[in-house]
């Protein structure tokens, strides 16, 4: 990656080497840490972006995606995204096919990368409109159209094994004791599992997911977006994971409020999510052990559903 303090040769240069940041007030009554890894200074606003040039660049090295082409891709908003700022620079079409729990935060980013949207119901997989089946009847029916794959390309974890996973181990000078992330299709917690077993296999890898995700439980309807699912992704190597645990909409929506609140960090649900598991497994951690857990995207993205007449409104007295 070029040295972001010289002139980068396009946007995709300023991807990665993200902050870790140490919480200060969100900390457990035990001396255990806990550092969020800030995803949300990547150009796109999210940890996506590290994988969205790696999967194009995959499709144009297998002649899938040719110049002139229309990327498409089903998402959760933050792949799309991310996929959509790298098709503006490479000159490519992009149309994204996303569910309706999406925000509308999510959708305006989208189409201001000048990116197609089309919108459908949020139902599983084994429905003829689900976002993954119909975006990838639209990449058979449109000329020159190529499905990205983030859920089967192994481009998707190798992003995270040779980024996220080495910034986590060189940031924490190799004494993380615990990375906690979500999975959606997997390919975060996969890559990075992989790479820190590989440098010490006494390191936790922990799942957040949410309730009603397959991972934890049975499936059901769920608020969150960008983790879990109703199914297991190809990119999701389930070996490397230690343990998964649930988290409520709720539990997670009221810690992205408290982060913003008290530590200033301004994130989305599943980084609420990811630190509201944290602070549960510090509770089994010795003082001085360090938790690492993902903040993969900005809480702009959710201004007009999580942060929503959250705020406060009370006007000082005169």
């Amino acid at each position: 990656m070029p040295d972001k303090g010289s002139i980068l040769p396009n946007i995709l240069g300023a991807i990665g080497h993200t902050p870790l940041i140490a919480l200060q007030r969100l900390v457990p009554d035990n001396g255990v840490r806990i550092a969020v890894k800030f995803e949300a200074v990547n150009p796109g606003g999210s940890i996506k972006d590290r994988i969205a040039p790696a999967l194009i660049e995959v499709a144009e090295r297998e002649h899938r995606l040719k110049p002139g082409g229309t990327i498409i891709e089903a998402t959760a908003g933050n792949t799309g995204i991310a996929l959509a700022m790298v098709a503006a620079v490479k000159g490519y079409r992009a149309l994204f096919v996303v569910p309706d729990k999406m925000s509308a935060d999510k959708i305006a980013i989208l189409k201001a990368y000048g990116a197609e949207v089309k919108i459908v119901p949020d139902v599983g997989r084994d429905d003829e409109n689900n976002y993954q089946n119909v975006a990838k009847r639209l990449a058979e029916e449109i000329p020159g159209g190529c499905y990205m794959g983030q859920f089967e390309q192994e481009a998707n974890p190798h992003a995270h094994y040779m980024s996220t996973g080495p910034e986590i181990w060189e940031q924490t000078e190799g004494q993380v004791r615990a990375v906690v992330a979500g999975a959606g299709t997997g390919g975060t917690i996969t890559g990075i599992g992989r790479y820190l077993k590989e440098k010490d296999p006494n390191i936790l890898i922990i799942g957040a997911d949410p309730v009603g995700s397959i991972f934890t439980g049975p499936v059901a309807p769920f608020k969150l977006e960008g983790m879990g699912e109703d199914y297991y992704p190809q990119t999701l190597d389930m070996h490397v994971v230690d343990r998964w645990m649930a988290v409520s909409d709720e539990e997670a929506f009221a810690m992205t409020r408290r982060l913003a609140r008290e530590e200033g960090i301004l994130a989305g649900g599943s980084s609420g999510a990811m630190v509201h598991v944290a602070l549960r497994i510090a509770q089994e951690l010795n003082p001085g052990d360090l938790i690492v857990a993902l903040a993969p995207d900005t809480g702009r993205n959710y201004l007009s559903s999580i942060f929503y007449n959250h705020g406060n409104t009370d006007t000082f007295s005169q």
